[in-house]
């Protein structure tokens, strides 16, 4: 079975990348929650954190809030939400571990099921913005 972001690592598939070092990359979300929606993944195919040795997951998770923080500036939000799923049941759509990193907006309320479509123009423009900031 193909992992899409197997092939978005591999060069098959684009994204708007914000982030990379040796083990991890990150992505902005093709269909965010909401503006800035990123995705910390790591470089080895994993279907669940559970595949995972501790210390991988550790590495993983300690590079969020740099990616947070940047996330956080360059769109203005006031928080932001974690999400981390696990299997089918749980809603992982991508079998392949992934931390969701979703900003979140006073004005606009915390809703986990919309989904909107950027623009490729759109998303470039804001992972050039998150990636000055991560340097």
């Amino acid at each position: 079975m193909s992992c899409i972001f197997c092939d978005i690592l591999s060069g098959v598939r684009d994204s708007h990348m914000i982030y990379e070092d040796a083990s991890h990359v990150a992505f902005l979300d093709k269909y965010p929650i909401d503006v800035g929606h990123s995705l910390v993944v790591p470089k080895n195919h994993h279907e669940r954190i559970t595949d995972m040795n501790h210390e991988s997951v550790g590495n993983m998770f300690s590079i969020v809030p740099k990616i947070a923080n940047a996330v956080l500036t360059a769109t203005g939000a006031d928080a932001f939400s974690l999400a981390q799923n696990n299997g089918r049941a749980a809603k992982q759509i991508i079998p392949h571990v992934h931390i969701h990193i979703i900003p979140r907006y006073n004005h606009k309320g915390t809703i986990w099921t919309k989904r909107s479509i950027s623009t490729s123009d759109e998303l470039s423009v804001l992972a050039e913005k998150i990636k000055t900031l991560l340097v």
